[in-house]
């Protein structure tokens, strides 16, 4: 499964999805993002039960303030429309899929 670019067009489809979801906030500019975005990607591919989302948080403001994002790299976990785990900065991938499996 690929990663979805996730927008506020999309976003209602995506949190309401019945799967476990995985949303990285991130932007172009930035160094860790760079470095986490090959790990989500992976766990999007090797992975097809979780919902994995991007979204870019200079594009999509509205988002990024929504969830509270005041530093990035950050990924949510959601399950069943709510945030269930959530975590700042460069993490490695067991970690991160820890999060998804908790």
């Amino acid at each position: 499964m690929s990663v979805l670019n996730v927008n506020k067009n999309n976003y209602y489809s995506v949190k309401n999805s019945n799967r476990t979801v995985l949303l990285d906030f991130y932007a172009d500019w930035c160094g860790p993002c760079r470095m986490v975005s090959p790990l989500v990607d992976e766990i999007a591919e090797e992975n097809p039960e979780y919902l994995v989302g991007k979204i870019n948080v200079d594009s999509e403001a509205e988002l990024a303030q929504a969830f509270g994002i005041a530093s990035i790299p950050t990924l949510v976990a959601m399950k069943n429309g709510r945030v269930v785990s959530r975590t700042t900065g460069a993490v490695p991938k067991p970690q991160i899929l820890a999060m998804l499996e908790g």
